[in-house]
C-alpha cells in the first residue's frame, strides 16, 4: 500500500520503523533515574478511549504523568503533551464515527514511544508535507505513519530524554 505523493511507503501496522533503545544492564538494575524502580523499564501502557476530542485531555495527562516518571524535563513533557495531542487531533479528523482510538506508551529508561491508531474512513496516513507533521517531528523528535488492515491508521512518536540520539 503506498501513500501520497511525497511520502514513503507505508509499512503493516505492528512493525514500526521507530527504534526503541534497549534497555542497558545498569538501568534495568536501578530504573531510569538511579532509583530502584524496576517497573520503569521496557513498561508498556495502553489507553482505549472514544475518538473524540473531549477525550484528549485523557491522554495529554496520561503523557505528562509517565514522562514525568521517566525524568524527562517539563519542558520535554510539554513537548510530549502537545505532540500527542496533535497526532490524535490529525487521526480523530477522518476516524470512523463512534470510533475507539488506542494509544500505545512503551517507557525505556531514556525515551517514551507513543503509538496511536483508530480505524479511519479513508485508511491513508496524514501526509508528511504539512505543517502538522513539521510540528509533530520537531517536538516528539522521531515520527512515523502508517496504515494497515481494515483502514486502521498509527501514528508513532519517539521522544527520548535529554536530546539522545
Amino acid at each position: 500500500m503506498s501513500e501520497d505523493a511525497g511520502n514513503s511507503t507505508a509499512v503493516p501496522l505492528g512493525t514500526s520503523r521507530l527504534p526503541v533503545p534497549p534497555a542497558s544492564a545498569e538501568a534495568a538494575s536501578t530504573g531510569a533515574a538511579g532509583h530502584s524502580d524496576h517497573a520503569l523499564v521496557d513498561d508498556v501502557v495502553e489507553l482505549r478511549l472514544p475518538a473524540a476530542s473531549a477525550y484528549l485531555s485523557v491522554l495529554r495527562t496520561a503523557t505528562a504523568g509517565l514522562a514525568a516518571r521517566l525524568d524527562f524535563t517539563l519542558d520535554e513533557i510539554e513537548d510530549l503533551r502537545i505532540a500527542v495531542d496533535e497526532a490524535c487531533a490529525l487521526l480523530i479528523s477522518d476516524a470512523v464515527e463512534g470510533a475507539e482510538l488506542t494509544c500505545l506508551f512503551s517507557l525505556s529508561p531514556d525515551a517514551l514511544s507513543v503509538s496511536v491508531e483508530v480505524p479511519s474512513r479513508t485508511g491513508r496516513p496524514p501526509r508528511r508535507n504539512t505543517f502538522a507533521w513539521t510540528v509533530l517531528t520537531a517536538l516528539a523528535g522521531e515520527v512515523d505513519a502508517q496504515a494497515g488492515p481494515g483502514q486502521r491508521v498509527a501514528l508513532r512518536l519517539l521522544k527520548r530524554r535529554g536530546g539522545r540520539l
